[in-house]
């Protein structure tokens, strides 16, 4: 009778050390969340796109009517630095100066007739999000959070003879969600953020144009919102 009530003494004693070591887990970096500010830098991906409803217009002239549409998207590049306040245990305000390189396909098809005209629309985005980040409490050497914001962007590649023209400032609205995972000797945080443009980008303007044909392109199109998909991992 002893022998099993030290048997079973073990086996409790067994259990609590393993149920110990698994809610005690060794935190790395366990101090780095109580800086009042903290930098870093990013890298990562991203997928542009402009949405753009097509008002029917018919060339009075012409008999034309043209459909535009964004039918392409390439992935581009992003990388910039990060810069937080922490405001208390769980929340944060960011600021990350970023760099976006892409382009979009945007695909012209005239009703009628079925010709057709593309164009690559390359952009270099200057952007400047402001995020309110909300974290759920650190479990480990991990912690979830999600955040919203908003970002005002500038495009330094806008040309004004394309077919489409757009304004190079657009003021966006963020949220997304991501999770900080705590590294022996940094901080490792993949981000999936979606940007909605909030502001009109579509150039309506054209007087300049060298070619006075493609104004018919702008009629076709009532106006222009750009839209973003972020995959980022930031390093703090």
């Amino acid at each position: 009778m002893r022998r099993r009530f030290n048997i079973l003494l073990l086996l409790l004693a067994w259990c609590t050390i393993m149920v110990a070591q698994q809610n005690g887990k060794v935190q790395n970096r366990p101090y780095i969340d109580l800086r009042p500010f903290h930098y870093g830098f990013s890298i990562g991906l991203h997928q542009q796109s402009i949405i753009m409803p097509n008002t029917g217009y018919i060339d009075p002239e012409t008999g034309q009517q043209w459909w535009v549409s964004n039918d392409n998207y390439s992935p581009g590049f992003t990388v910039g630095l990060i810069g937080e306040w922490r405001v208390n245990q769980y929340l944060g305000v960011r600021v990350l100066p970023t760099l976006h390189f892409a382009s979009k396909h945007i695909t012209f098809h005239e009703q009628t007739t079925g010709q057709t005209d593309y164009q690559d629309m390359k952009s270099t985005y200057i952007a400047l999000p402001l995020n309110l980040k909300v974290a759920a409490p650190r479990h480990n050497n991990y912690r979830p959070y999600v955040l919203a914001g908003v970002n005002a962007m500038y495009n330094l590649t806008t040309k004004d003879q394309a077919n489409i023209a757009t304004k190079p400032l657009s003021l966006n609205l963020e949220v997304g969600l991501g999770c900080d995972y705590y590294l022996p000797f940094f901080k490792f945080c993949p981000e999936l953020k979606f940007c909605f443009g909030l502001t009109n980008v579509l150039k309506t303007d054209r007087s300049n144009l060298n070619d006075k044909s493609k104004a018919i392109f702008t009629k076709a199109v009532k106006d222009a919102h750009t839209a973003m998909v972020v995959l980022t991992f930031h390093f703090e």
